[in-house]
């Protein structure tokens, strides 16, 4: 213990758990970071915890329900062995978003801490905004990674494969190794350790009610961006149409707008907020979901002329040195090109915290408008019987019922599909809306019959 006794300025000792952790917590992400013992003495005798496990439960509910900003993206809670006896080691980091404060105390002098020598003090007024000040354009990629322990077998080889050297210098030139000698954000996320991930969920239909696959991606945003792409790429379908004697194959996405789009959630994300990229994947649409809504200063009007502020500068001029985007701003411009001689265009939604871009499923979207058309099927038996092949094996069974009972209700298609009225509800519907179905009566005396 005598080597850690010495370590005033940025150690502190708890015996056991009490509610004070959460100030030297907030006093060291405001400063220069630190680490917090519970189960030492503050002479360095160690005493140890009984329960590890339920301590460090505790620890972690607490600070993230009481510290504002969300501190726990620069925290790490582990129990060690120290002198044989069970040990909570909480490291911190300096945080990105300082200052951090009390939630129930605001941004006042007694809710902001500060680490000054051995000891946690209160901020003063002047303090605190000098520090909102300094920390207001402060960039996550560039902050200390809490995790040291890095590999880049994945990253190693993008390099390799361009032709790029990679080695200490390279890897401060990129940033990826900060001023102090030691691994950045940006290093961790281009790692095989990177702690990110990607979520992709299939669903059947058009909404969530029943999935069809889902994975999880992980390691480095590198080999998850392959991975990625090849799992959404194998799930975009080619559907053959003829004019004549000649064929056209059409994707139900266009690929480069799958990529831009792929990109773009990657990049442009808030890696500042922990939370996994998503990509759904409907009948008629493809989703992809990121975290962190717009820069300050940018409307979604600037976003769709092409105006771009990076919230990731150093990681996308990474990607820009493997060849993998070509230019800053492009990749939205990209993606409406993609779908210049499509009628239904892509959408992007944004929220305070999220950014969304819709990709329209453009077989589906030309299927729709091709059974909506109901002069062509009066008009030609043989495309009203091509069409009834293109339905859904539910859609299928209820035409079918329809067929043999004088009239129906959505619940006789709940016990015939075995599904939920809402499933029920919507199979209906889109028969009714392509007119093999007649919707009849009001309410609960509502019944269904086949469309002459």
């Amino acid at each position: 213990m005598g080597e850690m006794s010495g370590e005033k300025l940025n150690t502190e000792y708890k015996q056991e758990y009490v509610s004070d952790i959460k100030k030297e917590v907030i006093a060291f992400a405001n400063a220069e970071g630190g680490t917090v013992f519970v189960g030492i003495c503050n002479d360095g005798a160690v005493k140890g915890v009984d329960d590890p496990d339920e301590v460090m439960l505790r620890i972690v509910n607490s600070l993230k329900d009481a510290i504002a900003p969300d501190v726990m993206p620069f925290v790490r809670v582990d129990s060690v062995a120290i002198e044989g006896r069970n040990v909570i080691e909480i490291q911190i980091t300096t945080g990105t978003n300082r200052p951090y404060y009390l939630r129930e105390k605001g941004l006042k002098p007694g809710g902001v801490y500060v680490r000054k020598g051995s000891s946690s003090q209160p901020m003063t007024e002047e303090g605190i905004r000098e520090m909102l000040l300094q920390n207001s354009g402060r960039s996550f990629e560039l902050c200390r990674s809490m995790t040291q322990e890095l590999t880049f077998r994945e990253f190693y080889r993008e390099m390799e494969l361009r032709g790029f050297e990679i080695g200490d210098a390279q890897m401060r030139t990129l940033k990826l190794i900060g001023e102090d000698g030691l691994y950045t954000n940006l290093a961790l996320l281009l790692s095989d350790q990177c702690e990110v991930t990607t979520k992709i969920a299939l669903f059947q239909g058009k909404d969530k009610e029943i999935f069809r696959d889902r994975k999880e991606f992980s390691g480095s945003l590198l080999k998850q961006l392959e991975d990625v792409y090849q799992y959404v790429d194998m799930a975009n379908k080619t559907k053959a149409s003829f004019s004549g004697l000649e064929r056209t194959d059409t994707r139900d996405y266009p690929e480069e707008a799958i990529r831009e789009a792929l990109l773009n959630s990657i990049v442009h994300r808030d890696y500042s907020f922990s939370g996994s990229n998503l990509i759904n994947i409907y009948e008629d649409r493809m989703e992809f979901v990121s975290i962190g809504g717009l820069m300050p200063g940018i409307e979604l009007e600037d976003v769709m002329a092409g105006i771009s502020i990076c919230r990731n500068p150093d990681l996308a001029n990474v990607f820009y040195r493997l060849h993998l985007i070509e230019a800053y701003g492009t990749g939205i411009s990209k993606i409406i090109g993609a779908y210049a001689d499509v009628a239904e265009k892509p959408v992007i939604e944004t929220t305070r915290n999220t950014f969304k871009i819709i990709l329209p499923n453009i077989n589906a979207m030309r299927e729709k408008v091709r059974i909506s058309e109901p002069e062509a099927k009066e008009e030609n038996p043989e495309t009203n019987k091509e069409d009834t092949q293109e339905l859904s094996s539910e859609e299928e069974q209820v035409l079918e019922y329809a067929g043999k009972h004088e009239d129906f209700t959505k619940n006789d298609v709940v016990s015939l599909l075995k599904v939920s009225a809402s499933t029920a509800a919507r199979v209906i519907r889109g028969l009714v809306e392509r007119n093999f179905l007649k919707r009849n009566g009001k309410a609960r005396n509502t019944y269904y019959t086949l469309q002459k």
